[in-house]
């Protein structure tokens, strides 16, 4: 099975786990797109009612086109459930998102729902952190010193950059910073370092976040249940 396939896969498989009625966290990104795909076709075949929470806009508008209710965060008292992919995840279950650019979308949702699903083609599973770039959003203002700060570091920073060369802005209109750091044998130090530097708005270290973890493997997919 190639990588697309296993990605349709898991997402397939998450999409299982939607109840009626609940309230469910949409992630972003090229593996939850077929998460959004199959819940859609549950909403169409079923009559699954369910109320759907983005954590993008190009995640509402697939939903919306597909039929499934939308709501913002802030007018849903609770989420049950989110579904997202990752960009890796480690031996202990910890992981880096935010290669779309989503990443603090998608951690105000994680972080809002009673249960956490990833899903992940088997690529994306690693001993150690770090061989993915980990980005940080930043505000504009002061970012030039933000990147000298990690430059001094050792955290190699590069901004993020559009097809015309400007740099790339997230929802809230921010930049985005990727740190190539190789191995991250810490996280939670990493993260607790990253986020006290004043400029940064959050950055890629999903600690602690997920219960239940779907990987894509060629013999069909591997659930972890009860990781936290």
């Amino acid at each position: 099975m190639n990588q697309i396939e296993l990605k349709k896969q898991v997402g397939e498989r998450a999409a299982q786990y939607v109840e009626d009625g609940m309230i469910v966290g949409l992630g972003t990104g090229s593996t939850a797109e077929f998460f959004v795909a199959a819940l859609g076709e549950r909403v169409k075949n079923e009559g699954l009612n369910i109320v759907g929470v983005p954590t993008s806009d190009r995640t509402r508008n697939q939903a919306t086109a597909l039929g499934i209710k939308i709501k913002n965060i802030d007018d849903v008292d609770y989420i049950d459930l989110t579904v997202d992919g990752a960009d890796e995840v480690d031996e202990n279950f910890q992981g880096i998102k935010g290669g779309g650019a989503a990443h603090l979308w998608e951690k105000i949702v994680s972080s809002n729902s009673k249960r956490n699903i990833w899903i992940v083609d088997n690529s994306k599973m690693v001993k150690t952190l770090g061989a993915f770039p980990l980005p940080i959003e930043v505000i504009p203002f002061g970012s030039k010193h933000v990147v000298d700060k990690l430059i001094a570091a050792g955290y190699k920073p590069k901004i993020r950059r559009d097809e015309n060369g400007n740099p790339k802005l997230t929802h809230f209109h921010n930049y985005i910073i990727d740190l190539q750091v190789d191995s991250i044998p810490d996280p939670k130090q990493l993260g607790t370092e990253l986020i006290n530097m004043v400029g940064v708005v959050e950055h890629g270290l999903f600690l602690d976040h997920v219960n239940t973890l779907i990987i894509g493997r060629p013999e069909g997919p591997q659930v972890i249940d009860n990781i936290r």
